[in-house]
């Protein structure tokens, strides 16, 4: 029996009052600021889509973001998209914290904020076992306690206030190890950075959710959407509490889904085999935070199905067994009056910004539109991808 979408109840809605009951949000969180997603860590070639950023910019976007796996990294494009544009904040969603030591973070977004005053976001992660210790070489220990001892150095360049140094349970600076000769003194950066620079923690789970509103300027959640913020709230609350904060002190970058179309079914059947691929092949038995985000939202057999059925090889099958619910909830996907429907239900999150991959100009620009931005002039810098 085909659906029909155009009527459509938002999963969102269906939450209803428990959203209602268990959000933290304020009425000062009901603007939502657009994001663009750059997808080059996923491309076999680096392209930089230059001309794509740069009509974000003029249509009043307020972020571009990179990420990184085991392909291209996600620092270096900001240095370049830094010359390229004047109004766009810079960030990474993530950057890997097993890439780099976090003294050599701080140095490359310190560096790059410094060509860019003002607009860099330093967004910091965790990947998954498979990738931290396959290709890194980085053993998977005490993740949470790592993103914690990670952001305190991090912070520590940043400020410059004294010397780095960290008497860690995961990390310590000066390293004296038995494997060192034991000479490591504590440096102090030479690079006066803004000691303001933002952090931004990916996090999923409830442990590394409370860490990012203690600890953290912004969170880029894990299967946060309409009809799931509200199982967010008890550890949102218990993260602020900890910090010493509100919620006005941490920004919410989330991200949807976006596809102009008169098909929604064929969009969500699309999106299928890579979401079978996540939550079925991406990590292992006992670590996989995709399945993890789905489970949590509410599809726990579905997520052992899918997990079942991939480890047999039975991909396609895994594929259909994705619920279309799941992928819909929150996503911009329709024509012009469901995507405006589905983005007025954003309003009613933590959402401070929300991240999109538009396939055109087109869709660019209705979202542009929908989300009230403020168009900027084009801006004199050089510079084209063709």
């Amino acid at each position: 029996v085909s659906r029909d979408w155009s009527s459509d109840v938002c999963s969102s809605d269906l939450a209803g009052s428990a959203a209602a009951s268990s959000s933290t949000s304020t009425p000062e969180r009901t603007t939502v600021k657009l994001g663009l997603g750059l997808d080059v860590w996923a491309s076999p070639r680096f392209e930089l889509p230059l001309e794509r950023v740069r009509l974000a910019e003029r249509l009043g976007f307020d972020s571009v973001w990179t990420a990184e796996i085991y392909g291209a990294d996600a620092v270096t494009p900001l240095a370049y998209l830094a010359a390229h544009t004047r109004h766009l904040r810079l960030g990474t969603a993530i950057a890997q914290v097993a890439a780099r030591p976090p003294t050599t973070a701080a140095m490359q977004f310190g560096t790059i904020e410094a060509m860019a005053p003002g607009r860099v976001v330093c967004g910091l992660g965790l990947s998954g076992p498979q990738v931290v210790e396959g290709w890194y070489g980085q053993p998977w220990h005490r993740p949470n306690q790592t993103l914690r001892e990670y952001v305190d150095v991090v912070r520590q360049v940043f400020r410059r206030e004294a010397p780095v140094a960290l008497d860690g349970e995961v990390l310590r600076l000066p390293h004296d190890g038995p494997d060192g000769l034991g000479v490591g003194r504590p440096l102090k950066p030479i690079l006066h950075m803004n000691p303001d620079l933002p952090v931004f923690l990916a996090a999923g789970g409830p442990r590394n959710v409370r860490l990012a509103f203690e600890v953290a300027d912004g969170w880029i959640p894990l299967g946060y959407t309409p009809g799931s913020a509200h199982l967010y709230a008890d550890d949102v609350a218990a993260g602020l509490e900890a910090g010493g904060r509100t919620l006005a002190d941490v920004e919410v970058q989330a991200s949807a889904r976006l596809a102009l179309t008169d098909d929604v079914q064929a969009v969500l059947d699309a999106a299928k085999p890579q979401t079978a691929m996540l939550v079925g092949g991406y990590g292992t038995d006992d670590h996989n935070f995709h399945r993890d985000a789905m489970v949590r939202r509410g599809f726990g057999e579905a997520a052992a199905r899918i997990h079942e059925l991939f480890a047999a090889g039975r991909r396609k099958e895994a594929a259909a067994a994705v619920p279309d619910d799941y992928l819909d909830d929150g996503a911009l996907i329709g024509d012009e009056q469901r995507i405006r429907t589905r983005w007025d239900s954003w309003s009613g999150t933590d959402a401070t910004g929300l991240t999109v991959r538009p396939g055109s100009e087109q869709e660019m620009r209705l979202l542009a539109a929908i989300a009230g931005c403020e168009p900027r002039p084009d801006n004199d810098l050089p510079g084209r991808a063709d």
